[in-house]
């Protein structure tokens, strides 16, 4: 029988946190550990309200499973089946199943990717992102947090100050830009001025800027917009893509939204099949998840794994960046 065991832990950010819909300056993850007594698995768990997740109901969500029988686990199968049958949220999903691969790669000397069947993760440059601020403070954060070291930054923006923000970090930084604006636009033709103005910047592309109810919007503006827009928020465990195709040009895909490695990677593999570009991003994670989410990166086109920079006092340590380059400890 497993030894299953699940822990909260307050993650202090270095700064504000700000996007569209929320401020924050710390995050509650949770970590769940199984063991034979000998071999140990971890997986962490970012709730995200967005989804109407948070840490308490994902506590209740694992005594759920160990009710159900999780400790009485002997296979992979036998977990699945039964987080079938209870359906937790997304980020527990994926914490339980990591954990129990992890355990599962330790007792047979496996590597993740073997495991899974991918290919074994290298170097690899992630972009950073700037929360939402007062643009007269841009100037100030990017050398402060010595941000010219990396490649590409991501430039979280809403409706009332998104233009000014770009024009202040394109001022102090000299690459190209990726524009993330977490569903703050409800249309798309006050969209598409927004759009039309960015031109005179290096832009990536534009990630999830209206709701992901706005289905028809998003066919409109895949359209008329003259950048690639990228799915963030309409790509959970079990995307559409026909329907995803006709709105978007490339999709983000996030383990704690996917709700495991193996959907995490059918998601990724299918994106491609589809025609759509591919990237794989993040939560505010520590170092374990985004270690988790570089064993599927070479799946990807795009890396935005930044996510345990913003913690203070990273706890894990597995990760480590230098000059924008993520390198696995």
């Amino acid at each position: 029988m497993l030894n299953w065991h699940i822990e909260a832990l307050a993650l202090e950010l270095n700064y504000v946190w700000k996007i569209a819909r929320n401020t924050s300056e710390t995050k509650i993850n949770l970590f769940v550990r199984v063991s034979d007594g000998q071999h140990t698995g971890i997986g962490e768990a970012a709730p995200n309200i967005r989804y109407h997740e948070t840490p308490e109901k994902l506590i209740l969500e694992f005594g759920e499973l160990i009710a159900g029988g999780l400790a009485n686990v002997k296979s992979l199968e036998d977990l699945l089946a039964l987080l079938e049958t209870y359906k937790p949220a997304n980020a527990l999903r994926f914490a339980v199943e990591s954990a129990y691969i992890h355990f599962i790669c330790q007792r047979q000397n496996l590597t993740v990717p073997d495991f899974l069947g991918v290919a074994e993760p290298q170097p690899l440059a992630t972009t950073f992102s700037l929360p939402i601020m007062e643009p007269e403070k841009i100037a100030d954060f990017i050398s402060r947090n010595n941000l010219t070291r990396f490649q590409a930054l991501k430039v979280k923006v809403n409706h009332e100050s998104g233009l000014d923000l770009v024009q202040q970090v394109s001022q102090n930084f000299p690459g190209p830009l990726l524009i993330d604006a977490n569903e703050a636009w409800n249309e798309p033709e006050t969209l598409l001025i927004f759009l039309e103005k960015l031109r005179p910047y290096n832009i990536m592309f534009i990630e999830q800027p209206m709701p992901a109810t706005e289905e028809k919007g998003y066919a409109y503006l895949k359209k008329k917009s003259p950048y690639d827009i990228y799915a963030d928020e309409s790509v959970l465990h079990d995307p559409d893509f026909e329907s995803l195709k006709q709105q978007f040009h490339g999709v983000n895909m996030k383990l704690m939204k996917a709700g495991g490695y193996l959907n995490g990677k059918r998601i990724l593999e299918d994106a491609a099949n589809f025609g759509l570009k591919t990237m794989i991003g993040c939560m505010v994670e520590t170092s374990l998840g985004i270690w988790s989410a570089m064993q599927l990166s070479r799946l990807a086109q795009t890396a935005d794994l930044d996510g345990f920079l913003i913690v203070k006092d990273e706890p894990f340590k597995i990760m480590r960046e230098e000059k924008g380059i993520l390198y696995l400890r």
